[in-house]
């Protein structure tokens, strides 16, 4: 009975809106996600505008996210994983997960050039229509010009945007700020203060030290603390994240910035004499390296480039207050990298650490080489079909609907700088609040249904960046990756729908699961095969004591370890199902067997504890294949071990043995790429 009101409504957007230009598949937002999203829908036939209302793609990975947030490398998936592997590419390997702004940039780039997609450039949003619980049609404006305005008729939207503004103006139900712990059983939701991010113990509030008539310093409310676990709607601290250069010849000086103004960065003064940093990197900001000399910067410490309880309106605002609101941030991060370098009352060896970068001169060319991309890490969530919680997230409830994985700590940085009692004294001093970094869990599924409205909110939007999750679920789903992932599959889900002539709650989302699986570029190319001990353990046999391990770099949830250096000896053997003979070029991952994960060449060498050498061997075709692979390096990374000929059915092999170790053997992941065409 629902099949003709659907196709009816397909049919009545070209008769009611004829003036309007039509599509298949309407994305908003040039984020990573949308151009993903955006490729997704073009490569399986149809067609597709991406809206844009900046000049830029991708988001903040071309906005200068480069140390990319991962959790783990098993998450990532698809089209997303395709983007790391075109990143290594650019650099001379196989996969990489750090870059420049404009490699990234480039890369989005391509893809919508391969595609073929239109895209529209600096539209805003202004207007949506709906008809029978679905979007008609969506009017945009641009750069806020009447003169400028476009309409748009699409089968389908999908709402890429880092803010939810499709979502938002087509009247799907949505939250900002942080739910109650009791709403949803959990436990890091809400008010939440923790020694991370935070300031030590006594660091005066005043303007004048101890004397409360003389006014807070700058960036203090005086909003009293409430109950813990409490809900509220105050948004987690935006920043930039800062691509910088070391090298002189691609640099352009840190300048004072126009509305500098010293006072409102007295407080990182009074946390400095405390806690005396020796160096810029982790004691005022955290500096990760990317390729050429660059970095990308983070915030680091309770005072440092999070510009906190300054973003409140943003998610809900007009643009031009959204304009105003970034301007703001830019004008702190500028005057704070400035007040490093220059203040004389920094400390001498701080300040020389600060004056050896500068900005990059081969970077945001149109944007006076700083970043155009504010990091929105929250704004608006939808309260959809499904909401992801904390449960999802350390694998108390498990959904079977997954059409995309997370695995990052939930992650909220701090909400709120205010005043609290010191216990020794009674004096009041300044703490943040909101900052929560709880992690542990494996890679969980993320709900297909958390990516689409209830059915009588909307029937033809799907919402993979936005997407139905609680503050703190939401922390540990909100990475790149992952929402490049889910916009692949919103992407998909999109064409299903439009094929069979359903609303997107309506689909077969087993039909979806194996798309995803059976064409994950989207181009027909033959899938690669992954040999987990924990994906497929079927396929994962080993011999001898192994010890299974949660921690260190481990691909998925465990990885396995051998510390007899040869004493007993043990193999673990990798046999795939080929289901199409031909040359396959066979990775090993070679995780870190203690401490975190984190991005390859963090760690290398003796510090590492693995074995310098570890002895693999490959059966292929019938003959055996043996080398020795040194372990030490491209840690938490694929390691090539060559191309085979493999031939069709479970008859290859690849055994990993701790023969002769002189160290940590790990067994782990294998990898088989396909080096033939479709």
């Amino acid at each position: 009975m629902k099949k003709p009101l659907i196709l009816g409504l397909f049919i009545g957007y070209f008769s009611i809106f004829g003036h309007a230009q039509t599509y298949d598949v309407c994305v908003y937002g040039g984020t990573s996600a949308g151009v993903m999203a955006a490729y997704t829908a073009k490569m399986a036939g149809k067609k597709v505008i991406l809206i844009e209302p900046s000049k830029h793609l991708g988001g903040l990975s071309s906005g200068g996210l480069g140390q990319t947030d991962i959790g783990n490398k098993y998450a990532i998936t698809g089209i997303s994983r395709d983007f790391y592997r075109r990143i290594g590419q650019h650099y001379g390997k196989f996969e990489q997960w750090t870059f420049e702004p404009h490699v990234a940039e480039n890369l989005f780039k391509t893809y919508i050039k391969r595609a073929k997609v239109e895209v529209w450039y600096n539209y805003e949003l202004i207007d949506v229509q709906k008809t029978n619980g679905a979007i008609a049609k969506i009017k945009l404006q641009r750069n806020a010009q009447p003169s400028g305005s476009r309409e748009v008729v699409a089968k389908m939207f999908v709402d890429c945007t880092y803010e939810g503004d499709l979502m938002a103006k087509a009247g799907v139900a949505y939250t900002v700020g942080r739910e109650a712990n009791s709403q949803y059983n959990e436990t890091w939701n809400g008010v939440q203060v923790h020694k991370a991010h935070q300031f030590p113990d006594g660091i005066d509030p005043y303007k004048t030290p101890g004397n409360p008539a003389s006014g807070l310093l700058w960036g203090i409310s005086a909003a009293p603390l409430a109950a813990t676990g409490s809900g509220d709607k105050l948004v987690q601290a935006y920043n930039f994240r800062l691509c910088l250069s070391r090298n002189p010849a691609n640099q352009i000086a840190i300048t004072r910035p126009a509305n500098y103004d010293s006072t409102k960065y007295e407080l990182l003064l009074r946390q400095i004499a405390v806690e005396k940093p020796t160096e810029i990197n982790w004691g005022v900001m955290h500096i990760a390296d990317m390729p050429n000399q660059k970095t990308d910067i983070n915030n680091k410490g309770a005072f440092s480039t999070d510009m906190i309880g300054e973003n409140y309106d943003y998610p809900e605002a007009t643009y031009a207050t959204r304009r105003q609101i970034v301007k703001k941030h830019a004008d702190y991060i500028k005057g704070f990298l400035y007040f490093v370098g220059h203040d004389p009352r920094m400390p001498a060896h701080l300040r020389q650490q600060m004056l050896e970068w500068g900005y990059p001169k081969d970077e945001y060319l149109d944007n006076g080489h700083f970043s155009h991309q504010i990091y929105v890490r929250e704004a608006r969530r939808m309260v959809g079909a499904y909401v992801m919680t904390q449960r999802n997230c350390e694998g108390q409830e498990k959904v079977t609907d997954g059409v995309g994985m997370a695995a990052y700590t939930m992650d909220s940085h701090n909400c709120q700088r205010i005043l609290v009692p010191n216990p020794a004294t009674g004096q009041m001093m300044v703490k943040n609040e909101g900052d929560v970094q709880v992690g542990g869990f494996p890679p969980y599924p993320i709900s297909y249904r958390s990516l689409i409205p209830k059915k009588t909110d909307c029937t033809n939007l799907l919402v993979p960046v936005c997407l139905s999750a609680t503050h703190i679920a939401y922390g540990s789903i909100r990475m790149e990756p992952v929402f490049m992932a889910l916009a692949q599959s919103a992407a998909v889900a999109a064409v299903m729908a439009i094929d069979a002539q359903k609303a997107v709650q309506d689909i077969d989302v087993a039909k979806l699961q194996n798309a995803l699986i059976t064409n994950p570029l989207m181009d027909g190319s033959q899938p690669e095969i992954l040999l987990d001990n924990d994906v497929t353990p079927a396929n994962v046999t080993p011999t001898g004591n192994w010890q299974t391990s949660k921690g260190g770099g481990k691909y998925a949830a465990t990885q396995l370890i051998d510390n007899s250096k040869g004493a007993t000896p043990k193999t673990v053997l990798f046999a795939p199902d080929v289901l199409k003979a031909g040359r396959y070029e066979i990775y090993m991952f070679n995780p870190n067997a203690g401490g975190g994960g984190g991005n390859p060449d963090e760690v290398a060498g003796n510090q590492t504890g693995k074995a310098s050498k570890t002895l693999v061997r490959v059966r292929a075709s019938g003959q055996w294949y043996e080398q020795q692979v040194a372990t030490q390096q491209q840690i938490n990374d694929w390691i090539s071990l060559g191309t085979f000929q493999l031939e069709l059915g479970n008859g290859n092999l690849v055994e990993i043995s701790n023969k002769n170790a002189d160290g940590i053997v790990t067994a782990d992941a294998m990898l088989f790429v396909p080096k033939f065409l479709k």
